[in-house]
């Protein structure tokens, strides 16, 4: 992820103090997340990885991953030359209290800070941890004599933990790059002179100067007449997004052409991205049922798990005759180093954070893994029409105008009448024809109530409406309004019925490919709109979905919701989560479309997508299944291969290298699997 600096206007480096409060955030969020199960990702230092554009040292010191393997690799030298010296160049000297002192050097690296962790969660009554665990089955080993696999214990625990802690890394730094967008300063203009503020302590009404190449702190109004952002950020869109003046900007946007001036309409606590900031630190605090079994399961197993080993250890004496206490102290050791419940702990949230974290980085905001795990299921997608599955934008559709009249100017005066409206027909004629004809002169311009405009050009009246319009004034006309789908414009020039616009909210892009995925998913799409059934069934046959339905108020709405979960079906609704609040309520998951356009949005609803786009609904379902698949791949490898190593362990068929592997290699191969998912394309 790259590394932000903010310079003054001198070049001297300011504190980035936003970037250092979320990477503590995420930092805090993962150490409660793995020490609530007893498990000990190993603490990376609190460096941020950098692009090749931010100047620095890339190398794997910078980034602290050497310092991570540091321990680890001291003692596996001094392991390694302690294994040579007992077996293959034997040495006078390297025995006794010598060779004790050098295989406890080599030990500490790695063993003291388990030891330290295993007697401060005693000290907080945490007694039965994994750091317990592995503290006794080490220094049980020192305590029988069994030197070099004490060490080898350790040391390759203490390596799962380091690939751990980088996974866990790996994983942060997915949400963090969708989180860390703002500068920590702006600069606002005061008695016009430029000046540089905490963006914290900028205030409403201020007015930012915002340079090219610079991305803006607070949210608010764009005050010159356009300007292009790059919005990819915030939405995962590649292509510039050109706004106007008086158009909303957001924080995280990056000016891309000249200064522009933005007038701040919301603190900073307040923005789009605090709010998202807050919904994804909190998002693992809900957990999915199958994280919460495993926590669980984790803290019974634990003390299980040692009571054994001290039966594995005592009850032998009774029952065997040559019974040596070393012997099944070995044993009861090797239980211990198997049993540690490391790879089944560590599998379930990272698999989940995982998750969030591919979700993140494709713009799909999850308040929790509960979330991922419910919508793997969902059976079907209940979606709203506008804004949905349409743009939520009127655009004319057809011009089709009689032949004798010319279509350039009769749109240029259509479009000088419907320039005295503020209606959104009105807005979608101005955006179709353009620029407004300044030769066309209007006289005794009139608006008539539900009907539409009137006004008279070069003498001769024009009439723009409906046709409710042109039956007012006695204009005939040759077709029927009521075969035609569309919103219809009617126009009538010198008495004469002129032809008609059809205007319409124009189907998303993505539409068609979204209903094709959901339906190759298995997952029933229904439609529900509060507009008119005839463009309610032609928006939806024409994507082909089969069910639809118009003129719905909402509790029409959740009347059908509640027939479909009435037959034991789950749902998911998508929608703008502000009218349709009830619904979102009632669905076992509800989306969100336009995250970056309502605060209620991200509030109401449990996922976000960010961009508009309905594809990421297929997506979002998509990323829930393989996060799910890949937990309980994790889950089911460990349980496998720690049963089978733990009755070989009893058996004293399997020494502490089997047990090593039962413990840090299927750990390792959890690890592997749960990030996975962050290298998917879905």
């Amino acid at each position: 992820m790259e590394h932000k600096h903010i310079y003054d206007k001198d070049g001297k480096q300011l504190c980035c103090t936003q970037e250092e409060k979320i990477n503590n955030i995420a930092n805090q969020q993962l150490k409660k997340e793995h020490k609530e199960v007893g498990c000990c990702a190993t603490d990376e230092p609190n460096n941020d990885e950098h692009t090749e554009e931010d100047g620095h040292d890339h190398s794997p010191i910078s980034d602290g991953t050497l310092q991570m393997f540091l321990p680890a690799i001291i003692s596996l030298v001094l392991l390694l030359i302690a294994i040579g010296l007992d077996n293959y160049i034997p040495q006078s000297w390297f025995t006794g209290w010598v060779r004790i002192i050098w295989y406890s050097i080599a030990y500490l690296p790695v063993g003291f800070p388990v030891l330290k962790e295993a007697v401060e969660s005693i000290a907080k009554g945490e007694i039965f941890s994994e750091f317990l665990l592995m503290s006794i089955a080490t220094v049980g080993a020192f305590a029988i004599g069994e030197y070099p696999e004490g060490v080898a214990v350790m040391l390759f625990y203490s390596v799962g933990e380091v690939f751990q802690g980088l996974a866990v890394k790996r994983a942060k730094a997915n949400i963090k790059s969708l989180l860390d967008q703002r500068p920590d300063e702006v600069t606002i203009l005061q008695n016009n002179e430029a000046k540089t503020i905490k963006a914290a302590s900028a205030n409403v009404g201020d007015i930012i100067q915002l340079k090219a190449g610079e991305k803006l702190g607070l949210d608010g109004e764009l005050l010159s007449e356009n300007a292009s952002f790059n919005t990819a950020a915030l939405t995962g869109e590649s292509k510039p997004d050109t706004k106007t003046k008086g158009e909303t900007v957001l924080a995280g946007m990056i000016n891309l052409n000249t200064v522009a001036q933005v007038k701040v309409t919301t603190a900073y606590k307040d923005s789009k991205l605090s709010k998202i900031l807050e919904m994804v630190q909190n998002a693992t605090a809900q957990k999915a049922p199958t994280e919460l079994f495993i926590r669980k399961f984790a803290k019974i197993y634990t003390p299980i798990v040692v009571l054994l080993a001290i039966l594995i250890t005592g009850l032998p004496y009774f029952f065997v005759e040559d019974y040596e206490f070393s012997q099944w102290l070995y044993r009861a050791l090797v239980f211990l180093v198997i049993s540690c419940p490391c790879a089944l702990v560590i599998s379930s949230p990272l698999g989940y954070f995982g998750g969030i974290g591919a979700a993140s980085k494709n713009g799909i905001l999850f308040k929790g893994s509960n979330f991922l795990d419910l919508i793997a299921n969902i059976q079907n997608v209940v979606m709203d029409k506008t804004g949905t599955m349409t743009e939520g934008v009127f655009k004319v559709q057809e011009v089709v105008l009689k032949p004798e009249f010319n279509k350039d100017e009769i749109l240029a005066m259509v479009n000088t009448l419907e320039s005295q409206s503020t209606h959104p027909v009105a807005t979608a004629i101005h955006q179709f024809v353009g620029k407004v004809d300044s030769n066309i002169e209007l006289k005794n311009v009139e608006e008539i109530s539900g009907h539409g405009l009137k006004a008279e050009i070069n003498g001769k009246e024009l009439l723009v409406g409906n046709f409710k319009l042109m039956d007012k004034f006695l204009i005939s006309y040759d077709i029927d309004p009521t075969t035609i789908v569309y919103t219809l414009i009617a126009i009538a020039y010198d008495k004469k019925f002129v032809g008609y616009l059809t205007i319409a909210d124009s189907i998303k892009e993505d539409a068609q490919e979204t209903v094709n995925k959901l339906k190759a998913l298995g997952v029933n799409t229904v439609m529900l709109s509060g507009d008119k059934s005839n463009v309610v069934k032609f928006v939806a046959d024409k994507l082909g979905i089969i069910n639809s339905f118009g003129d719905l108020l909402p509790e029409d709405k959740v009347n059908k919701v509640k027939e479909l979960k009435a037959l034991n079906q789950t749902v998911c609704f998508v929608g703008d989560g502000v009218n349709d609040a009830p619904v979102v309520a009632l669905s076992d998951v509800g989306i969100a479309m336009g995250g970056l356009g309502s605060d209620a949005t991200i509030e109401t609803a449990d996922v976000v997508i960010q961009d508009d786009m309905p594809s990421k609904i297929p997506m979002a379902i998509n990323i829930g299944k393989q996060t799910k698949k890949i937990v309980w791949q994790n889950i089911i490898l460990a349980f496998a291969v720690k049963a089978i190593v733990l009755v070989l362990g009893a058996g004293g068929l399997a020494t502490m290298w089997e047990a090593v592997f039962a413990d840090v290699g299927v750990a390792l191969l959890a690890i592997l699997n749960a990030v996975r998912i962050q290298n998917m394309k879905f």
